[in-house]
């Protein structure tokens, strides 16, 4: 079963190695700015559709169109996002035992935008995105998120800030998202729940995982070493705010 894997991961990375230069000329035709974007970056979304050079394309194509409208200036500036900062609720740790930086996001500090809007929010997770990305260590692709969901109600529901958040995910940094772990769920967190799911693409819901809360601290650990673990699951690392990184 192992050499069965080991060919496996072999034979698509032979298939990524061919797919990438033709990709590249199929976007690099269609827009030039494609070609301020290296191979790992063609590879992400070639990897988001199945390694189908025309469905990556055309997905990469989409993402280089929302870009330059989205993020004109290239990056997301705090003072495009002072609500989403007010609200204190993303923060920005160590690196699990993979070298991949860890956020953590308290759902219960989230409430819609009554001043910026959805566009505000959308900025934000931009913000967020973009700040993860680049904290990345040299040859690490990826990031890992503790979504913690104590003292959730329904005030802090927003399925439209949810769906936009995915969305963002999915479609603009695919293959980015290396684990979720969902901790401190109350009950009725599940509505929520049961509406968002089906707008997850089956890649991303085999990275989410659900922890018990009499297991939380055993289940980090076996990827988080403890000097990396945040302080409030029992490690050693203060919370620190993803604007302070």
């Amino acid at each position: 079963m192992a050499l069965e894997e080991d060919k496996d991961d072999k034979n698509s990375s032979e298939k990524e190695l061919f797919s990438i230069p033709l990709m590249r000329a199929c976007v690099e035709s269609k827009d030039p700015s494609a070609k301020e974007y290296d191979d790992l970056t063609m590879r992400r979304f070639l990897r988001a559709r199945e390694l189908d050079i025309e469905k990556a394309s055309a997905m990469f194509l989409e993402f280089l169109k929302w870009r330059r409208s989205f993020v004109p200036n290239g990056s997301i500036s705090l003072s495009e996002v002072p609500d989403e900062l007010s609200q204190n609720k993303i923060f920005m740790q160590g690196l699990d035992k993979k070298g991949r930086p860890i956020t953590i996001v308290f759902g219960a500090r989230h409430f819609q935008n009554k001043v910026g809007g959805l566009d505000e929010f959308k900025r934000f997770v931009v913000y967020s995105l973009d700040k993860l990305c680049s904290r990345m260590p040299p040859g690490q692709e990826k990031f890992v998120g503790i979504g913690d969901i104590k003292g959730w109600g329904y005030s802090n529901c927003d399925i439209r800030g949810y769906l936009s958040a995915l969305k963002i995910l999915q479609d603009y940094y695919p293959e980015r998202l290396g684990k979720l772990f969902i901790v401190n769920a109350p009950s009725m967190f599940m509505t929520a729940w049961k509406i968002v799911y089906p707008f997850i693409d089956k890649k991303t819901k085999k990275k989410i995982v659900f922890v018990k809360n009499n297991e939380l601290k055993s289940r980090l650990l076996e990827d988080i070493e403890e000097d990396q673990l945040p302080e409030v699951y029992g490690g050693k690392m203060p919370l620190v705010p993803i604007q302070n990184c």
